[in-house]
């Protein structure tokens, strides 16, 4: 069974294992495969109470507070949340030979380009024990095996729901692997594995995702920070403009696509500033801020270079008066993460110009940033949200989990 405490397995030797399952995976049907989904949301929701147990462990152990707790945090009604996101993904279409391009030549040759897995999936993150069923369900509606990495943090949550997942009967051995997270050299072996790894996909903080992207020997897919930023144009709705504001930064501060950053009109910023202001503190929303958001709001803690460039994770926000939308694009694409950015804005011309010009991965216009992500956008579950440009870009799930084939089929041709 996956990451059994029972039998001490090598990380190669789970790499093997690996291996082999995504061979066995590529060949099943969609029907098997969602079948295999049902039982695992199935047996998810079963298990809850020891799933609990196990988080209640971790949760102690750890001794986190704050964003980090409610990353590790699991209950009931997100155990709920996991099995339907489950069932989800098990009700989207299978994109596993899908027919991308067929054309023939014309020397008569049918070329055909169809989708097919990646193989054997690596994901290395911290925290938060949903990544490890949103991952190996993603994978297998793909055919694609895992290898799963947590954070020490969420060791007995992740090692519960690996168990569990793997249990599931028809599963082939070595479909789920749980890599032992009380070392770094289990990550090494990982992201070093070429020939039995097909990706890498690290998820985390800055200094999780740096050691993966130095170190790698096999192909990464990045998941970014999230510095997201909101501006307010001089033609906002204000009533509009403070929902998006006030559900972007509080309704999940600690994810990557809550707002960290609020660039405002100056020509509305005498009017608008204190009433946003008013709001977010209310919210229990620490404020920084530059020279003229500190002289129009009292109180407001002065804001550093470091502040426009820091994904706080927390109720925190910094907030910053620009001449417009040129200085609001210019300052978004010089400290942005290149993750979710929003405009409020009447304005089309403007909207569609912060739209084109705006460099990330999301860009909204009349919305929350809080939407970048897998669930909200009808992928089901997500990996995670790439903010690197190869590949894939933004929410990635199934069909991001997936490469490509020719088939070429002939009637006897042969190359002058």
């Amino acid at each position: 069974m996956a990451g059994s405490p029972a039998v001490a397995v090598s990380t190669r030797e789970k790499l093997e294992r690996a291996r082999v399952a995504s061979a066995a995976l590529a060949q099943l049907s969609t029907t098997q495969k969602n079948a295999l989904l049902l039982d695992i949301a199935d047996a998810v929701e079963r298990h809850a109470s020891r799933i609990l147990r196990a988080n209640e462990q971790d949760i102690q152990r750890s001794n986190l507070s704050g964003a980090m707790r409610d990353r590790l945090l699991l209950n009931p009604e997100r155990i709920a949340q996991v099995a339907a996101s489950v069932r989800d993904v098990a009700a989207l279409p299978d994109p596993i030979n899908e027919v991308l391009e067929e054309w023939t030549r014309p020397n008569g040759l049918l070329i055909r380009k169809i989708r097919v897995p990646l193989g054997v999936v690596g994901i290395v993150y911290e925290s938060r024990p949903n990544v490890t069923v949103d991952a190996a369900v993603l994978c297998l509606k793909t055919g694609n095996a895992v290898v799963l990495r947590g954070g020490k943090e969420a060791a007995s949550s992740n090692q519960a729901l690996a168990e569990i997942m793997a249990g599931v009967k028809g599963l082939p051995s070595g479909a789920i692997e749980l890599l032992d997270s009380g070392s770094r050299d289990s990550v090494q072996e990982l992201i070093r594995a070429r020939g039995l790894v097909d990706v890498v996909i690290p998820r985390g903080g800055p200094g999780l995702i740096t050691h993966v992207m130095e170190n790698a020997l096999v192909p990464v897919i990045e998941t970014g920070a999230g510095n997201c930023h909101i501006f307010v144009d001089e033609s906002a709705d204000f009533e509009m403009a403070n929902r998006i504001i006030i559900n972007a930064k509080t309704q999940r501060p600690s994810v990557c696509n809550a707002a960290e950053k609020l660039l405002v009109h100056s020509r509305i910023a005498q009017k608008f500033m204190p009433q946003i202001a008013d709001k977010l503190i209310e919210a229990g929303v620490e404020l920084r801020g530059d020279r003229e958001t500190c002289r129009l709001v009292s109180g407001i803690t002065p804001a550093i270079e470091q502040d426009w460039t820091e994904e706080y994770l927390r109720l925190c926000m910094a907030i910053r008066v620009v001449a417009g939308l040129e200085d609001a694009i210019e300052h978004i694409n010089r400290y942005s993460t290149k993750h979710s950015e929003a405009i409020v804005t009447a304005n089309e011309d403007n909207a569609n110009k912060f739209l084109r010009q705006v460099d990330s991965a999301a860009v909204y216009w009349n919305a929350s940033t809080r939407f970048t992500d897998g669930g909200e956008f009808g992928f089901g579950a997500e990996m995670g949200v790439s903010t690197q440009k190869l590949h894939c870009r933004g929410p990635f799930a199934l069909k991001e989990l997936t490469s490509s084939k020719y088939q070429v089929i002939g009637t006897g041709q042969i190359r002058d």
